[in-house]
């Protein structure tokens, strides 16, 4: 925790990035429940009774301008501890709502609500992490800001902070546009970015051939060198995504049939006589399947017998669509690598969405309370700072190799690494006892203790090679 000794407030921005790791609360809870029940007053020198949530919300306002040189010093400390490199930038969006109305904060908005929460006003939170999942560096915008708009103030922010270097941005298909590219291009970077889904149909013909790539036992691809030779797309098959969208498929197919086929009978019966309702009606039933809806001709006719629904399937958007499903398209201009290669290093973005999930699920960065501007971005980096802790937790277990066991399934070993949120609950039950010894003059004296561990906290310890003093220095006294 020496990086926020950095920061004014020194102990009380140690321990709001330290409470929103180990139990995240509001600062409230955090003065009247948490912060008594933990031993933090000894281990930050912290007297008792100075922690309120006055000061807590004066240390926020505080923190915020210390921002790029905290991010700096975590980039170097990383560096330093991990061996940690930040040549490959994986970048991706989510969003964060606030309860409330949150009149006096301009950059709540809303917009494309990845909480399921549109309902509720928002800001969005862009996040770069390394191939591991360290994080780089993190920017708020404004809850309305589309993704796509955000990459050149990212580009420009990383050159503020860090300088220009050749760097590699793996990005998702939400963040992609021809501006972007040429923006990285014209930075000499580099880049592996997912497409969008309409880009595919230009490659139709590869996407039939059998020539592709086994990596994984549900995973293929292939490389499709463009004639410019500036840029390699990477075609890419999974045999599960190719599944579940086929059923997709089916299922909204037969839906649609079985609607199509009540309003004809409808239609037919003489039930149903006004054509403009008829049209109506099947209108309501192409807007409900829009993820069909291509796939068939739909026409009402005039015949001997009247007005009738016709309907058909068309064949070559069918075979297309089975062709394209569990299918995406990679873009690049990295040069030299195989297709595997390149698949490999897209699939890193799966460190980015598992930082979300830590921010979200076990750093509670969502929802927001504050009312207030300056405090919700406080709050951010908090979260930020409270990731950063989580994830040097996280690869200090790897390193040493600490695994939670788990049953056996036929004969299998599923042992699993110790996760972050297991290994702060497996040590949770360690506590603080004061020894009360009385004096002949009438006085006493108060002598911290530390809990006996028990045999698994030992063992975890023993591996991080960690030690618990004998006592804290701090809770002795003579009352």
């Amino acid at each position: 925790m020496t990086i926020l000794l950095m920061c004014p407030g020194r102990g009380v921005a140690a321990l709001l990035a330290i409470n929103r790791l180990c139990a995240p609360g509001s600062e409230l809870a955090i003065e009247q429940r948490w912060y008594p029940s933990t031993a933090l007053d000894d281990l930050l020198g912290i007297e008792e009774g100075k922690i309120n949530d006055t000061r807590l919300y004066r240390c926020l306002d505080r923190i915020l301008p210390h921002k790029t040189k905290l991010e700096k010093h975590l980039k170097e400390r990383y560096g330093e501890l991990f061996g940690a490199e930040f040549d490959v930038l994986l970048y991706d969006l989510t969003s964060t709502y606030v309860e409330g109305e949150a009149e006096k904060n301009p950059m709540m908005r809303r917009g494309y609500s990845r909480d399921h929460r549109p309902d509720c006003e928002q800001m969005v939170i862009a996040l770069i992490v390394n191939s591991e999942g360290f994080p780089f560096s993190y920017e708020t915008f404004d809850g309305n800001r589309a993704d796509v708009s955000t990459m050149e103030t990212i580009l420009r922010m990383v050159e503020r902070k860090y300088g220009r270097a050749r760097r590699i941005w793996v990005m998702d298909r939400g963040i992609v546009s021809e501006e972007n590219l040429a923006a990285i291009r014209q930075r000499k970077g580099q880049y592996l970015v997912g497409t969008p889904r309409s880009q595919m149909k230009q490659f139709e013909a590869e996407l039939l051939k059998d020539d592709w790539t086994q990596v994984r036992p549900e995973v293929e691809v292939k490389t499709v060198a463009m004639a410019s030779g500036e840029e390699t797309y990477v075609l890419c098959r999974t045999a599960g995504r190719q599944e579940k969208e086929k059923a997709i498929r089916n299922r909204f197919s037969q839906s649609m049939e079985k609607a199509l086929a009540a309003l004809a009978k409808t239609i037919q019966t003489g039930r149903l006589k006004d054509r403009h309702k008829m049209e109506r009606r099947l209108g309501k039933i192409q807007a409900r399947h829009p993820s069909v809806n291509d796939l068939y001709e739909v026409a009402l006719r005039d015949t001997a017998e009247g007005v009738r629904l016709f309907w058909q399937i068309q064949e070559d958007r069918k075979q297309w669509r089975e062709a394209r499903e569990g299918a995406y398209l990679l873009r690049t201009n990295l040069p030299a690598d195989t297709a595997e290669e390149l698949w490999s290093k897209y699939m890193q973005l799966t460190e980015v969405e598992a930082s979300f999930r830590a921010l979200k699920s076990e750093l509670s960065v969502r929802p927001l309370f504050h009312q207030k501007e300056s405090r919700v971005k406080a709050h951010v980096l908090v979260a930020f700072l409270g990731y950063a802790l989580w994830v040097t937790l996280k690869h200090l277990l790897q390193r040493r190799g600490v695994i939670e066991p788990k049953p056996s399934v036929s004969g299998v070993d599923n042992a699993q690494p110790l996760s972050p949120m297991r290994a702060l609950a497996l040590m949770s039950t360690l506590h603080s006892a004061d020894i009360v010894l009385p004096t002949t003059d009438g006085r006493e004296i108060r002598l911290r203790r530390i809990t006996e561990p028990t045999s698994e906290q030992k063992s975890l310890l023993h591996q991080l090679q960690l030690s618990l003093p004998d006592r804290l220095e701090n809770g002795a006294s003579v009352v």
